[in-house]
C-alpha cells in the first residue's frame, strides 16, 4: 500500500547550468478550524483595544473634549472582560469536547449562513479537504490488507459507540460517444473516522473474498449520496452487494425539513458545514482507469469519502422532525 504524501529522492542528472527544480507534491490542510492559540486571541484582543481607541480619539476630537480626558475616557469605557467567540471559532478550540486529528475540523454543524441564504447572497466558503492519511491500494495483496484495517475500525466503533458508519463511494470511467457504454466501476473510496481514507483501485485488483465480506456485512451502515445507484453498479460490474446503506439525502430530507429535495454531495457539505467540496471536472469526469492514480485523484477520491461520513455523523446529531412533531403536539 502507498500512502499519500510520501517523498521521493531527486533522481535529476547533475548539470552546470543553473536549472529550477521541479516542485514537490505537498499535501494542503485546510486550517480554517485551527484552533487559535493563546498569543492570536492576544493578538486580537489588541486589535480590538486598538480600533475601539481610534473611534474613541475620534468622536472626542468632534467633540472638542481635551486629549487628557480622551485617555480617560478610553480606559473607562474599554471592555474589561474577554469577548464571546463565534460558534464557528469557539467550537473548534474545543469546546465541543471532540478530539480532532491534526488537519481536521471539528463535527459542528454550520448554522451561520441561513441569513445569507435567505437574502440570496452567494457566500464563498474555504474547500473541505480531508485531513488525514490516504491509503492507496492496487494489488489483491494490498486491498485485502486494507480490508482487514477497515475491519478492525469497525470493530472499535461498534464497541465504543455501538455502531459502525462507512462513507463509501465509486468512480469510474466516463462514455462520452454515443452507443460506447460507461466504464466498470473503477476505484471504490472508503472512510470511517477522521484518520484514513482508502482509496481501492479494484479496476486492476478486482473485489477479493474479504472485501466483498465487508460489503455485504449489514451490521456496518454505508453512507453516501445516491449510494443505491452505486450499490446497483457494483452489483452490475462485479455481481457484488452492498448491504445496509442510508442515502444522505433522503437522511437530509428527514432531519432538515422543508420542501423535499434530492440534495448533492457538494450541497449538503455547504449547507451543513460551511465548506465547498471541489468538484473539477477534468478529475470528475477523468480516466479512473488509469495504470496509477494521480495525486489529484486520490485527493478527490478519499475527500468524497470522507465527506459522506462526515455528513452522517453531522445529520445524526439533528433530530428526527416527525419524532419532534409528535412530541410537541402532545
Amino acid at each position: 500500500m502507498k500512502t499519500l504524501g510520501e517523498k521521493t529522492p531527486n533522481l535529476s542528472p547533475t548539470s552546470t547550468e543553473t536549472t529550477i527544480a521541479p516542485p514537490k507534491f505537498e499535501v494542503i490542510h485546510d486550517d480554517w478550524n485551527k484552533p487559535l492559540t493563546f498569543e492570536e486571541l492576544e493578538a486580537i484582543d489588541a486589535a480590538f483595544d486598538a480600533a475601539t481607541t481610534t473611534i474613541t480619539t475620534k468622536s472626542t476630537r468632534i467633540s472638542s473634549v481635551s486629549s487628557s480626558s480622551v485617555d480617560d475616557t478610553t480606559d473607562e469605557t474599554r471592555p474589561r472582560t474577554r469577548r464571546r467567540l463565534p460558534d464557528s471559532i469557539r467550537l473548534s478550540n474545543g469546546d465541543s469536547g471532540l478530539t480532532r486529528s491534526p488537519g481536521s475540523f471539528a463535527l459542528t454543524p454550520c448554522r451561520t449562513n441561513s441569513g445569507f441564504r435567505q437574502a440570496n447572497v452567494k457566500l464563498k466558503y474555504p474547500a473541505m479537504n480531508f485531513g488525514g492519511r490516504i491509503v492507496y491500494c492496487r494489488t489483491i495483496e494490498e486491498v485485502e490488507e486494507a480490508t482487514l484495517q477497515i475491519c478492525k475500525l469497525l470493530e472499535a466503533k461498534k464497541c465504543e459507540l455501538g455502531r459502525a458508519i462507512l462513507g463509501l463511494d465509486l468512480e469510474w470511467k466516463p462514455s462520452f460517444v454515443h452507443g460506447i457504454p460507461q466504464g466498470i466501476a473503477a476505484v471504490m473510496q472508503i472512510c470511517g473516522d477522521m484518520t484514513h481514507c482508502y482509496v481501492l483501485h479494484i479496476f486492476h485488483s478486482g473485489i477479493p473474498h474479504s472485501l466483498q465480506s465487508l460489503l455485504e456485512d449489514s451490521s456496518s451502515i454505508k453512507v453516501g449520496v445516491g449510494i443505491d445507484n452505486d450499490a446497483v453498479k457494483l452489483f452490475h460490474d462485479y455481481k457484488v452487494s452492498i448491504k445496509s446503506v442510508q442515502d444522505l439525502s433522503v437522511m437530509a430530507n428527514q432531519k432538515l425539513g422543508g420542501v423535499s429535495k434530492q440534495w448533492s454531495l457538494s450541497s449538503l457539505v455547504e449547507t451543513l458545514t460551511c465548506k465547498q467540496l471541489l468538484k473539477p471536472k477534468n478529475i470528475r469526469l477523468g480516466n479512473w482507469e488509469t495504470d496509477i492514480l494521480s495525486k489529484p485523484q486520490l485527493k478527490y477520491a478519499a475527500t468524497d469519502a470522507f465527506a459522506s461520513w462526515y455528513l452522517y455523523e453531522v445529520l445524526k446529531s439533528f433530530p428526527d422532525l416527525s419524532v419532534t412533531e409528535n412530541q410537541h403536539s402532545t
